[in-house]
């Protein structure tokens, strides 16, 4: 048994069977098929999210929370799914790394980007008050 934390023996084990079961660059299980996944997926892969409103945000634009999310290693989403759209001020914020970042690195990040935008959030909406 090999530890999850070992990755050269990992690899060890794993690259030998990569290379049986590779062909024309897709991995091909007599059972199961073209076997895939996303990249992202990979690794921890793991996303972690809450949904918050945040209607200052959306008042200041959407263009705006998604710049500010890049640069705290964010992703806005709309609450429902990747694919699904925004509606009203309530977005789905996890974190925007999945490969190489422990768990709790991953969480912190999240946790840490929303207690920020949250602060942000509130101050938007007392400017945008004093505007009107």
């Amino acid at each position: 048994s090999v530890s999850s934390n070992d990755l050269p023996e990992v690899l060890k084990l794993l690259v030998p069977q990569l290379k049986r079961k590779v062909v024309k660059g897709f991995m091909l299980d007599e059972k199961y098929g073209y076997v895939h996944s996303c990249p992202t997926n990979l690794g921890t892969g793991m996303r972690a999210s809450v949904h918050i409103d945040l209607p200052g945000w959306t008042a200041h634009g959407v263009d705006k929370l998604k710049a500010r999310c890049e640069e705290l290693a964010l992703q806005p989403r709309g609450t429902r799914g990747e694919s699904g759209g925004q509606t009203g001020h309530t977005y789905d914020i996890s974190n925007k790394h999945r490969l190489g970042y422990s768990e709790v690195q991953l969480v912190q990040t999240m946790i840490d980007g929303v207690n920020k935008l949250y602060e942000e959030d509130l101050e938007l909406q007392a400017a945008q008050k004093a505007a009107e």
